[in-house]
């Protein structure tokens, strides 16, 4: 009887299984969103990004503003912790800091 009890111990019940596989499932689901997000993203942006051979268009209408706002340079520290990263490549940096700076 003792044996039986130590036995069963040592070996994970159903509900331990099912609890492991499903925190296993959640964590592969997790990753696979934020892979899947962060390609969508990349693909956006380099869509984006004009081809170097063509000459970049700039909005006709109002100048740029000498003055950032905090939100500007906020956005701007963003950027450049994403640029560190390796989440932004040197021309999608250029071109979203580009952004951020024509307001």
């Amino acid at each position: 009887m003792l044996g039986r009890r130590l036995a069963r111990r040592e070996r994970p019940g159903l509900v331990g299984v099912a609890a492991r596989t499903a925190v296993a499932a959640g964590t592969a689901s997790a990753v696979s969103g934020r892979v899947a997000r962060h390609r969508a993203e990349r693909a956006a942006a380099q869509e984006s990004v004009p081809d170097a051979g063509t000459p970049a268009q700039v909005p006709s209408g109002s100048p740029a503003s000498s003055g950032l706002t905090d939100e500007a340079i906020t956005n701007l520290e963003r950027l450049g912790k994403l640029h560190e990263q390796g989440v932004l490549s040197d021309e999608e940096f250029a071109v979203q800091k580009d952004r951020i700076l024509r307001g």
